[in-house]
């Protein structure tokens, strides 16, 4: 609490707590609760420390910040057959071929074979709930990959429009052999940014 200020424990001066922690919940900082209410900031300051009301950090400051109407996604929990195998392969695909990194808040996955991509794009709407328009794309090219053709390609495999993507990356051709027939497409990178949903599928991941 700001030196100085003092607020005594009255009933005239008694913030409501319901009010005090849905406004706190529903993302908005002490300094923007004072200011919508007109109550003083130390007030608040008092109050909240007089309730009891947890702080949060300033990474899940920030997360509300990012998202004001709350998760993104919502984890499916009642599957039926065909759910429960779609979950188990999207799972296997993230443990082989997904971005595990703890530093990273993204959930992301690279690959040159559409269907295997397709399914993780399904396992992420279906299963865990991910809206389409959370999806990013990025493409990363050899300099012998025909640019409009490799589009033309993941807009019939994965229904992905021109727009869609991010930056294309170009790179020089990685060796000799049979690189060309798997890689002729280039690779394509499916991308969710959410720190939560990456914490639960490892959840799931360590269920196994």
């Amino acid at each position: 609490m700001p030196s100085g200020v003092r607020i005594p424990p009255c009933p005239q001066n008694m913030l409501p707590k319901e009010k005090l922690q849905k406004l706190y919940k529903n993302g908005l900082s002490m300094i923007e609760i004072s200011e919508r209410t007109g109550w003083k900031y130390g007030k608040v300051v008092y109050w909240m420390r007089k309730f009891n009301i947890p702080r949060r950090t300033r990474s899940e400051a920030t997360y509300i910040k990012r998202n004001p109407d709350g998760d993104p996604f919502k984890i499916k929990n009642r599957l039926n057959k065909d759910e429960i195998s779609l979950k188990a392969l999207g799972l296997g695909l993230y443990w082989g071929e997904g971005d595990k990194s703890i530093r990273n808040t993204a959930v992301r996955m690279s690959n040159t074979d559409p269907r295997l991509l397709k399914k993780f794009k399904e396992f992420l709407e279906n299963i865990c709930g991910v809206k389409k328009e959370k999806f990013g794309y990025y493409l990363t090219l050899f300099n012998d990959c025909d640019e409009k053709e490799t589009i033309k390609f993941w807009e019939q495999h994965l229904g992905i429009k021109k727009e869609q993507l991010g930056k294309i990356i170009r790179i020089p051709p990685q060796g000799k052999g049979t690189y060309q027939k798997k890689s002729k497409f280039g690779v394509l990178n499916i991308t969710v940014t959410n720190k939560k949903l990456k914490e639960k599928i490892f959840e799931m991941l360590n269920e196994l």
